[in-house]
Order: structure tokens, then C-alpha cells, then sequence
């Protein structure tokens, strides 16, 4: 098993085969299982992705009332016709943002790396997979990709908000769909850990500091903003462009950072964005009158 991007890419490059061909041959010596079954609960995730970003598209709220239709009004931008950017681009901020929609309404989603992030990956996939006109099994592919990148990143540094800031939920996440994506397209090994790379850089240091304690703002937004970065890392990865610092000090990184990072900016909803006026109403409204010791 792969300890690091290092080696991930290391294999992937001396059997002349993906990461996620590397990623399957892994999991299947360590669970025993065949790759049939592997590829079988992978498909099964992707239909849950595909599931939660169609209902999150239809429209939902969440129960606090904080959010809520928002990839609907991303979507009907979309089909209007007059965006800055590209369909693809749009799309993905739709699919993110109606996924993340979901887990704040309390459907069901799969978590990548966790709930509070889940939108990025598949935001990022489904779009791309309307653009390339790839087939689901490409798609499973990628995801064995990104869940290379995730492996290593969560045994390496951290991928959840309390323990080390938004940075290692969706930085975390946009380095996985950026290095998917990047597989999906038919790049290299190498520039899926690029594209990793350069995606985990830009977020580096992101606070989570969740309205009221809930997962829904600015984390819904910031679903949309990972899935954005994410694909200006495959781009510039896919176009021959090298992150100066390698991929596994970028990771050691992320970690340094989140140990160092205040426990306000830890998912506590203590300081950031939650500390502001606003952020103290919402508290108010939500948790006036509840037990919260």
C-alpha cells in the first residue's frame, strides 16, 4: 500500500496504469475483496452522488431556514445562457452546491471526504462527465482516484474542519476532484498529483467557522468555491503547469497549519464568520432557549 503521493504515483508510473488502477489493486489485498465487488460499491456511491445533486437541483431548504435553493438559481442562470464562464464551469457550481444543499436538508449524501464537503467531488464530476460525454465507469474510475489522493491526505494531515479548519474539509476535497478530473481527461499519474497540489496550495489556511454550529454557511458556498479551484488545478495541470512545492510537502503543510490554527477556527463557531453580527443573530434565532452546555 502507498504511503504517500509520492509513491502513489511512483506505481501508477512503472505499471503504466492510472492511480486508480493502483488505488483498486490496493483495496483489493486489503479487503479481500474482488475487483467486481470494489467497482460494484464505488457505482453505488456515484449513484448516490448523481441522486443527492438531482434533488439538490429540484430545489430543497434546510430546516433551519439559513439555506436553500440556490443550485436551482444556478441552474436557471445556466440555461438562460448568459454566463461569464463556460457550461462546464457553471455546472459544476450547480451540482456542488445543490449536493451540499442536500446534506443540510438531512438527505442522504456521500461523504468526500466528509458531509460538509461533499458536494465538491461530484459537482466536479458530473460536469465534466457532461462535457467529455464519459461513461459512468470512467466515473467510477476517477473516484478511485480521488480516493487515493483522500487516503493519503487523511493518514498524512487531517480531513476534517474540527480538527484542522475548512482547509482539510474542502481543501481536502478539491484536491481529490482536481486530481479526478484530471484522470477523467486522460492525464498522467503525474499530473493528477500536480493538479492535487496546486488545488490543496490555494486553500490552504481556510478557516471553518460555520454559522450558529451548522454546516450550511459558508460551507455550502465554499462547496461551489472547492469545486472551482478544483478545476483551474486540473486545467493548469492538464496544460503542463507544476506546482513548485510537491505534492507531499503540500500535505505536510495542511497539517502544520490546521494543529496551529485556533480552536475558533475549528468548526466551534467561535470566531470567523460566525463571530460576526451576523453570524450572533442567527445564533440567537437558532439556539435561543436550548440547552447547549
Amino acid at each position: 500500500m502507498f504511503k504517500s503521493i509520492d509513491e502513489l504515483v511512483s506505481q501508477a508510473t512503472q505499471a503504466g496504469a492510472p492511480i486508480s488502477r493502483v488505488m483498486i489493486d490496493s483495496e483489493m489485498e486489503q479487503s479481500g475483496q474482488t475487483e467486481q465487488q470494489l467497482r460494484g460499491g464505488m457505482a453505488a456511491s456515484l449513484e448516490v452522488m448523481k441522486a443527492a445533486a438531482r434533488k439538490g437541483l429540484q430545489g430543497v431548504a434546510s430546516h433551519s431556514g439559513m439555506t436553500g435553493g440556490d443550485a436551482r438559481r444556478l441552474m436557471a442562470y445556466l440555461e438562460k445562457g448568459k454566463a461569464l464562464t463556460g457550461d462546464t464551469f457553471v455546472r459544476a457550481l450547480a451540482c456542488a452546491v445543490a449536493t451540499n444543499e442536500v446534506n443540510a436538508s438531512m438527505g442522504v449524501v456521500c461523504a468526500t471526504p466528509t458531509a460538509g464537503s461533499c458536494g465538491v467531488l461530484p459537482g466536479v464530476l458530473l460536469a465534466v462527465q457532461e462535457k467529455l460525454r464519459a461513461p459512468d465507469e470512467a466515473l467510477v474510475d476517477a473516484l478511485f482516484c480521488a480516493g487515493a489522493i483522500g487516503y493519503v491526505i487523511a493518514n498524512n494531515a487531517m480531513i476534517s474542519g474540527a480538527a484542522g479548519g475548512c482547509q482539510a474539509e474542502v481543501g481536502a476535497a478539491s484536491a481529490m476532484a482536481a486530481a479526478a478530473a484530471v484522470e477523467l481527461a486522460g492525464g498522467s499519474p503525474e499530473q493528477c498529483a500536480q493538479a492535487m497540489a496546486i488545488a490543496m496550495k490555494n486553500l490552504l489556511g481556510l478557516a471553518c467557522d460555520p454559522l450558529a454550529g451548522l454546516v450550511e454557511v459558508p460551507c455550502i458556498k465554499r462547496n461551489a468555491a472547492g469545486a472551482a479551484n478544483a478545476l483551474a488545478a486540473a486545467e493548469m495541470a492538464l496544460a503542463g503547469v507544476r506546482s513548485h512545492i510537491p505534492p507531499d510537502e503540500v500535505i505536510s503543510a495542511l497539517y502544520a497549519i490546521g494543529l496551529s490554527m485556533p480552536l475558533a477556527l475549528r468548526e466551534t463557531a467561535q470566531g470567523g464568520l460566525a463571530a460576526t453580527p451576523t453570524g450572533q443573530r442567527w445564533k440567537k434565532l437558532l439556539w435561543q432557549g436550548r440547552d447547549t452546555d
